[in-house]
């Protein structure tokens, strides 16, 4: 019988942190970079790293030290990303993400992202 119930302690031990560990959402919205989400506009980092265009102020601006965020418009809400590789290609681009959020650093953990249609 303590071997049954040991067994069963050890089990709950072990498999807690996968059944509590957050499942994947999808969430949608902007590939952006930070700094030009949260002032609302590229116009004045486009006149800073001397392009003419959102698509390259994304970049430029994650070059110059800033980070890649997901804008939900239906929200209003900015997700930082985890990932600062992938979303390089989607930049300017609607996508949907798989990931996770973590509430306590305001970070959305990627798993995958694809272009919306």
């Amino acid at each position: 019988m303590k071997k049954l119930a040991l067994a069963l302690a050890v089990s709950i031990v072990l498999l807690a942190p996968i059944l509590a560990a957050p499942k994947d959402r999808v969430f949608t919205g902007m590939i952006t970079d930070r700094f030009c989400q949260m002032a609302g506009s590229h116009d004045e980092m486009m006149k800073k790293h001397n392009v003419t265009n959102v698509h390259d102020c994304i970049p430029a601006c994650v070059k110059a030290g800033g980070k890649f965020v997901l804008y939900d418009e239906a929200t209003k809400t900015i997700y930082l990303l985890d990932d600062q590789v992938k979303p390089e290609r989607f930049a300017q681009q609607k996508v949907k993400i798989t990931g996770t959020f973590d509430k306590a650093t305001a970070t959305l953990h990627v798993v995958d992202i694809q272009p919306l249609a």
